[in-house]
């Protein structure tokens, strides 16, 4: 079933629009500050998750076309690197000041085609700008060092360039912060970018583009483009393109290293989580239900950082009737009803996936406190509905443990102690987070020194740190040593130089063939 967007889709322009016709509904590339109909003979239907709708299609862009998005990005690149950190900066607080008012358009777009609840999306929304709002500031992250006389009429200073065209890939379940992530600090380091969104929820950054066009990104800094694996594998192997960053799947993302990698790019691989909370018998009773029933089962669990894992420490896996109990209350349906909690998961084949999986528990002699198969809310009976499952019983041998599920599945492991949940997490080969409840300050520190994970909540269920600070994932589930935004963001979008300077050189002192001390006298 394929329909015309134009009446139902008003949040983009009237521009973008004109891709949506009743005989075309193929969105746009963004290619030097204009939208353009791809010339591609191959598409990729986006569907509505919730209703099996086609909303539109997405070209596969060819490679010439690929190839106009990078010379565009190169060019823009000789300008735009001149252009004064301060300019560079104002055209941020503009470029933010215009999401932020369409911060609703933005949220609608996301959940028709990702499937979330409107005000899950409008978070999506919001952490994302706050990586706007925190590049309007990067001037004063480029800053170097200097020192003066390190020799005699030596100084020697150092500062941070750009380093020219960058890409990124965005996954599905984010569509507006991951992208957000990412080009807005590449541009306001003085980089130029080419972004491929996921095939699955285009038309966020179709909206995004028409925003930074409005806030006056020149043509050619920002392009976007679209495909599937033809469109990253050239992304990883054009050239012209020195630094690649990357959300999704393991699978893609080892593949992406490894060819962007071997391209000679600098790489930034987010992938795959298994984010375990410890759970202490001094903790809240109520807070950890509360925490556990929102950080596990919202955005039907398609979140890099849910909660996905719990290891309860004595007594506390008699809890997990409480959260079964909440969650077991929650309303399944479509993200435009205000009324809903959870909404689908991306596609049939991922709810297939994770109905697989939590079948797989039962035949490994895991329990099912709550089983959310076969679940159809009324109004949207053809969606990709999980309920809220819980599975409890878990080893560390079983499916169910060993993947990442990226459903609304809750799993429990049960340990004798803390140092005993400290193991079992930290076996673990995946490290993007880790929590841990507690009202003792002497469990929490030991568990946030001696545990793995790169983000470390405490009595907090989802620790994303806010841009001033980095998304520090750690072990299987980051590959490269600069994570995205914050201070880091900023290494990663920059490059050092660092230059020795003498005003006053002793030509008396002849030539000197031995290597020079700059040190000495």
């Amino acid at each position: 079933m394929l329909r015309s967007t134009r009446s139902a889709r008003p949040f983009l322009s009237p521009l973008t629009r004109r891709f949506l016709s009743a005989s075309t509904t193929t969105i746009p590339l963004y290619i030097n500050g204009k939208f353009q109909q791809s010339k591609a003979t191959e598409f990729f239907p986006v569907v509505n998750p919730a209703t099996q709708e086609v909303v539109s299609k997405v070209p596969i862009a060819t490679k010439d076309e690929l190839q106009s998005a990078v010379d565009a990005a190169s060019g823009a690149f000789l300008a735009w690197r001149d252009v004064t950190p301060s300019e560079r900066q104002r055209l941020m607080f503009r470029y933010q000041h215009l999401i932020r008012d369409n911060m609703d358009s933005l949220a609608s777009l996301i959940t028709e085609e990702q499937g979330k609840t409107l005000v899950d999306a409008k978070g999506d929304v919001f952490r994302g700008l706050e990586v706007v709002e925190f590049a309007c500031g990067a001037a004063s992250h480029q800053m170097g060092e200097t020192v003066e006389n390190v020799g005699g009429g030596l100084d020697t200073y150092s500062y941070r360039q750009p380093l020219g065209v960058c890409g990124g890939i965005a996954p599905f379940n984010f569509p507006a912060m991951i992208p957000l992530w990412m080009f807005p600090l590449a541009i306001a380091t003085g980089n130029t970018f080419v972004l491929k969104p996921s095939e699955r929820v285009p038309s966020t950054m179709v909206r995004l583009c028409e925003l930074a066009d409005e806030a006056g990104f020149p043509p050619g800094t920002l392009n976007m483009v679209h495909g599937t694996h033809d469109c990253v594998n050239f992304l990883c192997d054009a050239p012209e393109i020195k630094a690649l960053s990357f959300v999704g799947s393991n699978q893609a993302g080892e593949h992406i290293w490894n060819r962007g990698g071997k391209a000679g790019k600098r790489m930034q691989v987010n992938m795959a989580a298994k984010n375990h909370a410890a759970i202490l018998p001094d903790s809240s009773r109520a807070h950890v239900t509360n925490s556990l029933v929102g950080a596990a089962f919202g955005a039907a669990g398609q979140r890099c950082m849910a909660l996905s894992t719990v290891v309860c420490v004595g007594e506390t896996s008699e809890w997990m009737r409480d959260v079964a109990e909440k969650a077991a209350a929650l309303k399944m349906g479509a993200g435009n009803d205000p009324s809903t909690d959870i909404g689908p998961l991306i596609s049939p084949a991922a709810k297939q996936r994770v109905e697989d999986i939590i079948q797989s528990s039962v035949d490994e002699g895991a329990t099912l406190l709550l089983d959310g198969r076969n679940c159809k809310p009324p109004g949207a009976p053809n969606g990709n509905f999980v309920g809220p499952t819980i599975i409890t019983g878990v080893k560390p041998h079983m499916r169910c443990y060993k993947e990442e599920i990226f459903g609304p599945v809750l799993v429990c492991l049960e340990a004798s102690s803390l140092e005993e949940a400290i193991t079992i997490i930290n076996a673990n080969p995946w490290a993007n987070g880790s929590a841990i409840f507690t009202t003792s300050g002497a469990s929490a520190r030991e568990f946030q020194n001696r545990i793995d994970a790169g983000n470390v909540g405490i009595n907090v269920p989802i620790p994303v740190p806010l841009p001033f600070f980095s998304f520090t994932g750690a072990k299987a589930s980051m590959l490269g040593d600069l994570h995205f935004y914050g201070k880091e963001g900023i290494q990663f979008f920059t490059k050092p130089k660092t230059v020795t300077a003498n005003w006053t050189p002793d030509v008396a002192a002849g030539v000197k063939t031995a290597m020079p001390i700059l040190g000495s006298k």
